[in-house]
């Protein structure tokens, strides 16, 4: 009963289209009148608490970073790099598509800000050369995903706030992964493209792509910095995300000169406001975490999987599929902040490693990010290309079903994400 009023109370709200974070609020707030627990103060207490943590501080920053790079030139140094290393072969952009958003996305960690930044860049050149749009598009969009999982990852910082998980481990067990996917869509990509017949550009000389990897060492060098700093202890999670921020001001202002001063008001707004809307979540959020808790509905949710148990293979499948079909509906963010309390106490009576888990949930979340009919990515996509959303879903079709077939390699195979992990921390 607790569930079906914690849930018709959520899927209520947002039916009549108000907003994820008062749906949340709402739910919660039925909740605590179901348990005879109202409280005004209880209820701002947990949304004030909720808000104030020390390691959530890293998301502003790593929005401010997300920012600055693609006004900054960054983002535009890196796509071409790649550019000069792979352009040349068949297929070019789109592998340019693919490496560059495993470069973005250990500089910035937004899956949003690396789809539009490479839909503003690279879509435009790949329709020129020849390739489809609507299938340029769905790898644009399918590559976005790679952004929350190699570090630094929004994602990550949240999933670990909830699920107090060391962040800095969930960092280093993301490279391997998000570099897997990234093969994943490379490899549908030559499939997908195998029988286009497009004129090749030519094949940049050694001298320039030195000049190219010249020109975007500043940009390169922050990924090493961070996970350095991050692996020997220097720093923190949140010191890192401040240290991207700086880091990027600094290249952007004084090394490249491409950000003028009158530049900043405006990216310094646009990622307050982004940053506003995803601390707001986490705060309504965590208003339910806490009524969940005190409800007990953990307990009944073990008891509902209890069959699968014995089992951490099937378990984790079903749990796979079940964030798989809330993802079709709901963002990031919030799936990761609704569904961590419920799961987590499942994971460590299963015994199962909760940083291999948190990778594999960030993971089909981000996935979730491109699953129509709620694709926050396919928006994007379609918006900045200037695309019918009907024409990104069917291009990222393929790629969604790459990633997915990636994610449950991973479900089947634990050390494909164990082993790298205990390599890199020792």
């Amino acid at each position: 009963m607790t569930v079906l009023i914690f849930l018709g109370g959520l899927i209520g709200a947002m039916a009549l289209g108000i907003p994820i974070a008062y749906a949340l609020l709402a739910a919660g707030v039925g909740l605590m009148w179901q348990l005879d627990l109202f409280d005004a103060q209880i209820l701002a207490q947990n949304f004030i608490n909720g808000a104030d943590s020390f390691p959530l501080l890293a998301v502003p920053f790593f929005m401010l970073a997300g920012e600055i790079m693609n006004v900054g030139g960054l983002s535009q140094r890196i796509v071409n790099f790649a550019l000069a290393l792979v352009g040349h072969v068949k297929g070019g952009l789109g592998y340019v598509v693919i490496l560059a958003a495993c470069l973005l996305s250990s500089l910035s960690g937004s899956a949003v800000a690396d789809a539009a930044a490479l839909t503003a860049l690279l879509l435009p050149m790949m329709v020129k050369a020849g390739h489809k749009k609507e299938v340029s598009g769905g790898l644009i969009a399918a590559s976005g995903v790679i952004g929350p999982i190699i570090p630094p990852s929004i994602g990550f910082v949240i999933f670990g706030v909830a699920a107090n998980v060391s962040i800095s481990k969930l960092f280093i067990a993301g490279i391997v992964p998000g570099i897997m996917i990234g093969m994943g869509l490379a490899v549908t990509w030559w499939w997908v493209g195998r029988k286009e017949a497009l004129a090749l550009p030519e094949k940049k000389s050694a001298a320039e792509i030195w000049r190219a990897a010249r020109e975007s060492v500043w940009a390169l060098t922050l990924p090493v910095f961070i996970l350095v700093g991050l692996r020997m202890g220097v720093f923190t999670p949140t010191e890192a995300a401040v240290v991207a921020a700086v880091y990027s001001l600094f290249v952007a202002s004084v090394i490249y000169r491409e950000l003028p001063l009158s530049a900043l008001l405006p990216i310094f707004t646009t990622a307050a406001k982004t940053t506003a809307v995803v601390m707001f979540l986490v705060a309504a959020a965590m208003v339910s975490s806490w009524l969940i808790t005190v409800a007990n509905l953990p307990a009944q949710m073990v008891e509902l999987l209890k069959p699968f148990m014995g089992n951490q293979t099937l378990l984790l499948i079903a749990i796979m599929v079940l964030v798989m079909l809330v993802g079709t509906a709901m963002d990031m963010t919030p799936t990761i902040l609704i569904l961590t309390p419920v799961l987590m106490p499942v994971i460590k009576a299963a015994g199962i490693d909760p940083v291999y888990f948190g990778v594999l949930f960030i993971i089909n979340n981000s996935i979730g990010l491109v699953t129509p009919p709620v694709g926050t990515i396919l928006n994007v996509v379609a918006g900045v290309g200037r695309m019918k959303m009907d024409e990104v879903t069917r291009g990222v079709l393929p790629f969604m079903a790459a990633e997915f077939a990636v994610m449950f390699i991973m479900v089947l195979f634990p050390q494909t994400v164990l082993a790298p992990l205990r390599w890199l921390t020792g």
